[in-house]
């Protein structure tokens, strides 16, 4: 199911959003900290899609261009938490709560 996944970043609307051949499946939202930091309080997956592997592809590629971007994530979120207490995202700056 991952090839058909599509991951892109709506910075207008504060979040990583992930669609299977264009329809919506799910997000992770974020926001800026005062200081600086992203912040991930939530994800959401739609229920049609649960038990796919979607948020753990929606979750790693937000980090890996949170990474690429430089930037220190605050992981609110519990399932963003869990998935970075599971795998290891090279280049992530982390300040856990």
């Amino acid at each position: 199911m991952s090839d058909e996944l599509n991951v892109r970043v709506e910075r207008g609307e504060d979040r990583y959003e992930v669609f299977l051949d264009d329809v919506p499946a799910g997000f992770t939202a974020f926001y800026t900290d005062e200081e600086g930091r992203t912040v991930f309080p939530h994800t959401q997956v739609d229920p049609a899609f649960k038990g796919h592997g979607v948020a753990s592809i929606l979750v790693e590629r937000a980090l890996e261009d949170e990474a690429k971007r430089g930037e220190t994530i605050v992981p609110l979120c519990p399932f963003v938490a869990k998935y970075l207490r599971e795998h290891e995202v090279s280049g992530l700056k982390v300040a856990w709560p």
